[in-house]
């Protein structure tokens, strides 16, 4: 669920920067309008057609949903990052034989780090941190939130178990915070300043 929308986000978001294609502006537009999609609107279509096709109660078909809700923010974000990419590095690239692909992964990447950083922090703690979706999708795949909301519910007031899960559910977002905080506020700056 963090791992796709970065890859699919990274290329959609460095072609709606810097290729051109009939009707760009218009999909851009309309990655911009599935940005305020709520995720609730959602739950009962997508839930009866995971029912239909069979993938309900999977761990597919958490990562397809959290993927689903989340490129849009990763393909813009990350666009809005590529787009101050400066044009002559890609240029003269380009005047060197380089193909999309090769200035793709050469520059584009290393250069975005910084937001790519940023992404996955954001992606990861939003599906780290999700308990309406998996309590929708989920009644034995179980992420770590719905195993403690059970617990909740099931032992009432019982501290000695809802303590030690909940900090189990912080110690690995805090580690990966902690492993990505240098290019987190420079990837949420860039491009604010010119």
């Amino acid at each position: 669920s963090t791992i796709i929308p970065i890859l699919v986000g990274a290329m959609a978001g460095y072609a709606f920067a810097w290729l051109e294609f009939p009707g760009r502006d218009w999909l851009f537009i309309g990655v911009v309008a599935l940005l305020v999609v709520p995720l609730q609107m959602a739950l009962i279509p997508i839930f009866s057609l995971y029912n239909d096709i069979g993938i309900f109660d999977t761990v597919l078909s958490l990562v397809l949903f959290h993927t689903a809700f989340g490129l849009p923010f990763a393909i813009f974000l990350l666009r809005n990052f590529f787009v101050g990419i400066p044009k002559d590095i890609l240029e003269s690239a380009r005047i060197d034989g380089a193909s999309e692909l090769r200035i793709f992964v050469r520059l584009i990447l290393p250069l975005g780090l910084p937001a790519i950083a940023s992404l996955a922090i954001f992606q990861f703690l939003w599906t780290w941190n999700d308990l309406l979706v998996a309590l929708t999708f989920g009644r034995d795949t179980q992420p770590i939130t719905v195993a403690i909301f059970n617990q909740l519910t099931e032992f009432g007031n019982n501290i000695e178990i809802i303590t030690p899960a909940a900090f189990v559910s912080l110690a690995l977002p805090l580690v990966v915070f902690l492993a990505f905080q240098r290019y987190f506020v420079e990837g949420l700056l860039a491009g604010s300043v010119k």
